[in-house]
Order: structure tokens, then sequence, then C-alpha cells
């Protein structure tokens, strides 16, 4: 039989003769339009798209860089502070910690950009400790929305390590890549904040144990890398993770970690660390359990690497937080200025709502010393306020639509402490409007 011929095509863009026998040229071709594209061309076109991605990253990264020197001018400490002041209620030494060490974050940024990527400066990440309700989320969750730079929360407690049922570790770098809507440049200098980290302590504190702990020193050994920098890899949201899943990769190196939570039973290992450095020898001796054992906030402020450890923080977590944070108890007055001062203050998200329906909402003073001593009864600080005036508001809430006539509303000592009715009394819409006015204009209430 006969030899056939090679089937030959033309390029459609060089216009070189293609021979499709040739198993080194094969082209990319549509028979039926007569279209093809020879091998020299499909590298050039790969060349084009390669050269043409990293000008455009280049771009990218130059135009975030640029960025920096206006944020840097408009997030420096004082700022900051101020910032968060109208939102968080005493707490001042954990404001300008956390302050500096955002700023510096900033700073660091500008000095990689300026110096080509030279990691010279390392990161200062933070570990925050603090009462339950004493306001480590939310002063980080306020902080995110005057940030120019991604900021995700992630809960430490559903973490565990890998192979194990529950989240990995990746997914605090994940959470943060959709912050920053999937640029992998702004993702890489972001901040990530590992909520509730105490839940992952050692469960034998500072000994090893010999049992497996996946979700607790497993997921502090699974960070470690992360903490220091290192590149991540993980899959997109709702993809499993499997060999040949495609991957995205984040090189955590530049992004600032700041972990905060509860720790509670920590002021116990201060105060033992305490009585040990004192006399314990003769009539002087300090006994366990005496009656004028230090307070939680003295002894909080005090707190060392060391009593980390024995709390169930392994040294190598500890050695890449090098800023403690320590955040105070909330007393009585704190409570009531939280109940009205914040520009998101309880009392004012309440009288907002209830001026939709031509009402003007009043709480007496002793009202508020009231719910602030229910508050410190639960042991739950500012996170239980706005639960207990939701509690009285109810049947408020329910009665108030039935009519639009306008009214104010009262609420006194006797709704907080004996489960009370607030009284409601029919005023005029020149008396509501003249209220709301006076509300509007007292800064006090904002500032």
């Amino acid at each position: 039989m006969a030899n056939q011929m090679p089937v030959q095509h033309v390029c459609s863009f060089c216009k070189r003769l293609i021979t499709i026998s040739d198993q080194y040229d094969m082209p990319i071709l549509d028979p039926q339009s007569g279209f093809a594209i020879c091998r020299n061309c499909i590298k050039d076109i790969y060349n084009f798209i390669e050269e043409h991605d990293e000008k455009a990253e280049a771009q990218h990264q130059k135009d975030f860089a640029a960025t920096l020197d206006s944020t840097i001018v408009k997030n420096k400490p004082h700022m900051i502070k101020q910032f968060l002041d109208r939102y968080i209620i005493e707490q001042e030494r954990a404001k300008k910690v956390i302050s500096v060490a955002v700023y510096n974050h900033y700073k660091r940024m500008k000095y990689g950009y300026d110096h080509g990527g030279d990691a010279e400066l390392e990161k200062s990440n933070v570990i925050m400790i603090g009462p339950s309700g004493c306001g480590k989320t939310a002063m980080l969750q306020h902080l995110s929305r005057m940030l120019d730079i991604p900021f995700s929360v992630t809960d430490a407690s559903s973490l565990t390590e890998a192979g194990f049922v529950g989240a990995d570790v990746e997914v605090a770098v994940r959470n943060l890549y959709y912050a920053a809507d999937r640029d992998i440049e702004r993702t890489e200098h972001g901040i990530i904040y590992l909520d509730e980290f105490d839940k992952i302590a050692r469960k034998s504190g500072e000994n090893n144990s010999i049992t497996a702990d996946p979700g607790h020193e497993g997921v502090q050994q699974a960070l470690l890398k992360m903490l220091e920098g290192s590149i991540v890899e993980f899959t997109a949201r709702g993809q499993r993770k499997h060999p040949e899943a495609p991957t995205i990769k984040v090189d955590t190196k530049n992004i600032l970690f700041i972990v905060g939570g509860a720790f509670v039973g920590i002021d116990d290992i201060i105060a033992k660390r305490l009585q040990k450095s004192d006399s314990n020898i003769g009539f002087g001796a300090k006994v366990e359990g005496e009656k004028d054992k230090k307070k939680y906030d003295e002894l909080i402020r005090q707190v060392r690497p060391d009593d980390l450890m024995k709390y169930g923080i392994i040294p190598e977590i500890i050695g890449r937080l090098p800023i403690i944070c320590t955040l105070e108890t909330l007393n009585e007055d704190a409570l009531m200025r939280i109940l009205t001062e914040p520009v998101n203050a309880p009392v004012r998200q309440y009288q907002k709502l209830l001026k939709m329906d031509h009402v003007d909402l009043r709480f007496d003073e002793a009202a508020l010393r009231a719910v602030a001593k229910k508050a410190i009864e639960r042991k739950t600080g500012a996170r239980s306020l706005r639960g207990i005036i939701e509690d009285i508001m109810l049947d408020v809430m329910f009665e108030i639509p039935k009519s639009n006539e306008p009214r104010r509303v009262t609420v006194t000592e006797d709704c907080i402490t004996n489960g009370g009715q607030p009284s409601v009394e029919t005023v005029t819409a020149a008396d509501i409007a003249a209220d709301f006015d006076d509300d509007d204009e007292n800064e006090s209430w904002t500032a």
C-alpha cells in the first residue's frame, strides 16, 4: 500500500507550514475552520502571558507599597487609640499596646518594600490575656474597621491537628485570604486574630502528655511555622483537601498574629510563683489562701512567659509571641459607662430602635447601675449587658408598635431588680423631637 502523504496546515499566526506527522510539532487545530497554531507560536503566547503576569504582579506590589505612606500617616499610634476610645471603655494600656503593634506592622511592611524584602525587622506578634467580657475581641473587631489592610478573626478552639476531625490551622490564613478579597499580596501583609487561644493549651499543663492531644498541643505545634513565617497551602472554600486539588499558596512571614484568651486560672499560677519568691520560713511566712491574697488585676499585670508555660502553652509558641498584653476586669462604674458612652453603646442602640416608633427611651441612673451589678454577678463582663436589657425591653418592644402615638418609656431600678415593667406615658411630638435634638447635641455620648 502506498504511503500516505503527511497532512499539512498553515499556522494562522506566523503562516508557517505545519506537518502533522511530526510528533514534536503538534499544533492546536480545528479541522472544520482550518484554524491552526504552531508549536513556536504556542510558546510565544505562553511566554507573553507569563511576562504579562509578572509585570502585573510587580505593578500590583508597587501600587500596594505606594499606599503604605498615606496609611502610616493616617494610622499613627495616638490616632488608632483615639478611634478605639470611641468604642472601648478603659483598658488604656491594652489599647496603647495594640496601637503600637499595628503601627509597627505598617512600618515593617514599608521597610520590606524599600529594602527589597529584607526581613531585618522581626514581627511583634501579640498575646492578649484578660477575663471574659473585658473587650479583647471587641477591641480588635473595631480595629479592623479602620485598618487599610485585611483583618480576620478565627476561633482557635475549633482547630485540630492535621489528620483529625476539625479545622486545620490553615483555615486562619484562608479566612484572611477571603477578607483580602482573594488578593494574595494584601493577604501576605494582613493581621490574623486567633480568639480563645487558651483553649488549645496542653491538658497536662507544662508536662508532656503520653496521650494524643490533637486539639491542644498538636494545634500549637502546627501553628509554629505559620507564626514564624512559612508558605501555607490551602484549598478554596467548599473544596475537599486531597492531593490533586488546586491549592492557594500564601507566605506568612509578613502576617501579624494576635492571639487572645481568658486563660482562666493563670492568676493562681502567678500567685504561687510570687509566694515562692517571698519568705516561707518564720513568722513572716505567707500562707496559701490567706485573706490578703492579691486581686486578679494586680496578678495578671505580673504575668511572665514561664507562667504561660505552666498553663500549657509550649515554649516555642511563647517565643513567637514576644509581646504580652494584659487587660483588666471591668468594675461597676466601667460597665455603666459601656452602657451609654461608646458610639455603639447598648442603651443608644435601643434608643435608636424605639425612635423609629416615635418613642423616647430613658434609663434612670439607678437602673443602669443595677444592670452593671447584674452583669458582675453573672461574671461575664460587658458581654451580658445587652442580654440583660433585652430581657427588660422585650414586652415593651412587643407592645409599642401597636400604636404610632408619641410616647416616653422610662426604665427604673425596679425593672432590673424585681422584674417590673417600664413606665409608658403619652407625650407630644414636640417633646419627643426636643428630647431627640438634645441627645444629638450631647457630644459626650459620641466622643
